[in-house]
């Protein structure tokens, strides 16, 4: 045990960390990355010849991050233009003053890192960008001050044009979005996720501490936190199921249900949701309260009370045409949120917190309504086990 922990130390500090980009996604980086590369090159060969320094070599390094690493703050917009311009600019002047000497080309490419951190540009590549502005060859030098147009700012806005286009023709969207701050009732209240656990303080805290900068936005580096804690709970909470917690004697209505009906329905029961199903029994929308609260209001210019404008909005209307809602279709909320049998309450969750939903209908295999699960629901099995990991 202790010469395999050793061996993992070693691997680390020399920097063979565990790959986790599947196949697909590192094949998608390389063609990427080639397709920039050869547009940048092929359009500023067309467009200054052959002839003028048409690709300059740290294009590729820069291609790397724009399609290798896309969330790193290294491999956005700006430090890609900037600080790839701006190094060329540094190195050109570094060049005219000192010469092509070692010392120049380390006075360059210092100067333009000291110029990239109050500019909010950091770039890698930029730093070769300076070098190759003192080293380069003739054809470098007698550009002068337009090296940083010609190739420099033209391959960098074409190599990041196919990127932004390559990342949004290929890329799925992910699967987690970002977490979002700030209360959903326009209060001063937190959002649920910032008031227990990471928050957006310990976050920025913990950044400053470790004060070096960290090859990830910051927003992507806390969604991953979150998400690595949802793992944890999907660990210690993942057995249990919305089938084990979901309540199964469903209440629900049709698209064609009158209003009155549906109406009745929620008294009746005294809950606040209805799904709304097909005659297949798949969920189509869901009908609530706050649907008929809505519907009711939708006239500024009608001035009677409340609960005369419900009364009136389920007084089914005589004849063929009525100016007004009728039946359940018209006024539920559709598409819906639904939940599979089989998925853990874990990943209800961002859903029934953070999302603010008070109920997800629960589907089977064949996406018929099985069940719902509440906030309620939730909370309770949750409770119930973190009383019985403590127990064992």
């Amino acid at each position: 045990m202790k010469n395999a922990l050793e061996g993992n130390r070693w691997l680390l500090w020399l920097g063979l960390q565990r790959q986790t980009v599947d196949a697909r996604e590192r094949a998608r980086d390389v063609l990427g990355a080639m397709l920039g590369l050869w547009v940048a090159g092929a359009l500023t060969w067309w467009g200054w010849g052959a002839t003028s320094p048409w690709l300059a070599a740290t294009m590729g390094a820069s291609a790397v991050l724009l399609f290798a690493v896309p969330s790193s703050p290294l491999a956005q917009p700006w430090p890609v233009m900037v600080g790839n311009v701006m190094s060329a600019l540094v190195g050109v002047a570094v060049f005219r003053w000192l010469g092509p000497t070692p010392a120049a080309a380390a006075l360059a490419a210092g100067l333009a890192l000291a110029l990239m951190f109050p500019l909010r540009c950091v770039h890698p590549p930029g730093g070769a960008v300076a070098i190759t502005a003192v080293l380069g060859q003739a054809a470098v030098h007698d550009l002068g001050f337009g090296f940083a147009l010609v190739p420099v700012a033209v391959n960098s806005a074409l190599l990041l044009v196919v990127a932004l286009a390559w990342r949004r023709l290929t890329r799925p969207a992910p699967v987690h979005a970002p977490v979002v701050h700030g209360s959903r009732h326009s209060t001063a209240d937190p959002a649920p996720q910032d008031r227990v656990g990471l928050t957006t303080a310990d976050l920025d805290a913990a950044l400053r501490d470790f004060n070096q900068l960290v090859d990830i936005d910051r927003d992507a580096l806390e969604t991953l936190l979150r998400q690595a804690q949802m793992q944890a709970w999907q660990r210690r909470f993942g057995s249990v199921r919305c089938a084990d917690i979901m309540s199964r004697d469903i209440v629900s209505v049709e698209f064609a249900t009158p209003l009155e009906e549906a109406w009745a329905l929620l008294h009746r029961h005294r809950i606040r949701a209805l799904p709304v199903v097909d005659r297949a029994r798949r969920v189509i929308g869901v009908v609530t309260l706050v649907d008929f609260l809505k519907q009711a209001r939708l006239d500024p210019q009608d001035h009677r009370s409340l609960g005369q404008r419900i009364r009136h909005l389920l007084a089914p209307t005589p004849g063929d045409y009525s100016d007004k809602a009728e039946v359940v279709g018209q006024i539920m909320s559709s598409p819906v949120q639904t939940a599979n049998e089989q998925e853990s309450v874990v990943e209800l969750v961002p859903r029934l917190s953070d999302q603010g939903l008070h109920h997800v209908p629960v589907v089977d295999g064949e996406r018929r309504l099985s069940g719902m699960v509440t906030q309620s629901d939730l909370v309770a099995a949750l409770y119930r086990s973190q009383s019985a990991g403590h127990q064992v």
